[in-house]
């Protein structure tokens, strides 16, 4: 599993949607053009996207810490709380994220499972410092008694930083870790997934794009991301391996606000079983 924060399926709206104003390879060469609002949902063989309801049935705009929660837990999280809140999960469904989310399900039923970023030493010093403002995925590995990758892992190849490159890593925290390309950690991510019945991989850039970060790197962080992606859809089909790349809510999708929309969430299935999948994915806790 792919998590993409931020991205929905938008209006054809070049002035606001930068996959239209821009183009995006992933869904160009592999659908054959860019999901709307007005046609949202394409099949390639094994390859399918569609539109995934984000607002649950709840009033406003749809937020990360019920969205995740309702993905990697498999209930309707902001139905739960009442509201949609986040970045961070409300505190009533940290005990419920302890039960039921995805990795201690899976750890029941003597599954292998990994998580695939890797993080760097500040925030070890955040968490050890008794903070818990944590994101749903990170707060699930925590709770299951997982071990958090380090930079000896992404040194490794055994773990992928979560702006992908590890350029940003260098820039802003001081590594001085090989810089690598997207491909490059595209054909990483497959080689760790073939080892586990379960992996995940979270991408959180593109929420920070929707929001009005990084507009000087606007276009490379958009491109690289596109990279990473189709190499990934382009490699699956070779492997044994079922993937889905999915999002908690709409936002990049329109760059004319600097809030989450109202948008579907983008999802895509493919490879082992994608038709299956795509039949059962309606909403965000079908995922």
């Amino acid at each position: 599993m792919i998590f993409i924060d931020g991205v929905g399926i938008g209006t054809n709206d070049a002035a606001i949607n930068p996959f239209v104003k821009y183009g995006f390879k992933t869904f160009e060469e592999i659908f054959g053009e860019i999901p709307t609002l007005s046609n949202p949902e394409f099949q390639n063989g094994d390859y399918h996207l569609f539109p995934t309801d984000a607002l649950l049935g709840v009033e406003g705009l749809p937020q990360s810490g019920t969205g995740q929660t309702s993905i990697f837990c498999g209930f309707n999280a902001s139905e739960f709380v009442g509201k949609h809140f986040g970045p961070y999960p409300y505190s009533t469904l940290i005990p419920l994220i302890q039960k039921k989310n995805i990795f201690i399900e899976l750890i029941r039923r003597k599954k292998k499972v990994y998580f695939a970023n890797a993080y760097p030493k500040v925030f070890f010093e955040y968490i050890n410092s008794g903070k818990r403002r944590l994101s749903v995925t990170s707060l699930s590995c925590i709770l299951s008694g997982m071990k958090l990758n380090k930079a000896a892992e992404v040194r490794k190849g055994t773990a992928l930083t979560a702006e992908i490159t590890n350029e940003r890593w260098n820039k802003k925290l001081g590594y001085k870790l090989k810089v690598i390309t997207p491909e490059t950690a595209a054909k990483r991510l497959i080689n760790i997934a073939k080892k586990y019945d379960f992996t995940l991989y979270e991408y959180f850039l593109s929420d920070h794009l929707g929001h009005g970060r990084y507009d000087e790197d606007f276009l490379k962080t958009f491109r690289e991301l596109d990279e990473f992606l189709l190499t990934i859809l382009k490699k699956i089909k070779d492997e044994n391996l079922t993937l889905v790349i999915c999002s908690d809510h709409g936002n990049l999708e329109d760059v004319s606000i600097k809030t989450h929309t109202l948008n579907p969430a983008l999802t895509i299935t493919a490879g082992k079983n994608s038709g299956q999948l795509r039949k059962k994915i309606k909403s965000l806790y079908n995922i």
